[in-house]
């Protein structure tokens, strides 16, 4: 009976102590690392974690890429009014060296969704757009294959009016990645030395008659 005395004052107790509005203050945390979590948990407060002894923020290792954010191009789009970054660009090398024949067939594929609808199949400006003047479009679009301007034109010029856009043309940042986009202009260059090298054959041949 003694034992159920104590027993019930200590519960009394334990109830009253639970159900008091008097605000107390955890002790010191031994490990903080262990008692705030380092992980972004939903609903969870990520203020001023400095002052809860985690020295740690969410930003990337410096010199790091992202995932899907290879191949960066630092050349920065011109202010209005501004050439200096679109000239700048052309110092920029493809990363690309050359396709295979599997990215090759890519590369086509997103020429010919992307660009081709103003460009042509066959890079010579007369997509369905243009249509050869019976298109929505009134002026006719760059001519890639023939036209030296373009022919002649480095990669990474090609690649900044791909990326931020250029003259009547949009910028296709968000269309194509930027591993695309290297993947198309080099694809353009290809068609380009070719259709060099069949002009150089045709005079050849057209000399040697």
């Amino acid at each position: 009976m003694k034992k159920l005395s104590i027993i019930a004052i200590l519960c009394a107790g334990a109830v009253i102590v639970s159900c008091s509005d008097v605000k107390r203050k955890p002790g010191s945390i031994y490990m903080p690392d262990m008692a705030y979590s380092r992980a972004y948990e939903t609903y969870a407060d990520h203020s001023n974690l400095a002052e809860k002894g985690i020295n740690y923020n969410n930003k990337p290792v410096e010199g790091t890429i992202a995932r899907g954010e290879e191949m960066p191009f630092h050349i920065a789009k011109d202010v209005a009014g501004d050439t200096t970054n679109y000239f700048a660009s052309r110092a920029v090398k493809n990363p690309i060296d050359s396709l295979s024949p599997k990215q090759f067939a890519e590369a086509e594929r997103l020429y010919l969704i992307n660009c081709g609808i103003c460009h042509g199949p066959k890079l010579d400006g007369n997509g369905p757009l243009y249509k050869g003047g019976e298109g929505p479009y009134p002026a006719k679009p760059a001519t890639l294959v023939g036209d030296v301007k373009y022919e002649s034109m480095p990669e990474g010029q090609m690649f900044y009016s791909v990326a931020y856009g250029k003259n009547l043309m949009g910028s296709y940042a968000s269309q194509l990645s930027r591993t695309q986009r290297w993947m198309v202009i080099k694809y353009i260059k290809g068609k380009q030395a070719a259709a060099k090298a069949t002009a150089v054959l045709a005079a050849d041949a057209t000399a040697a008659k």
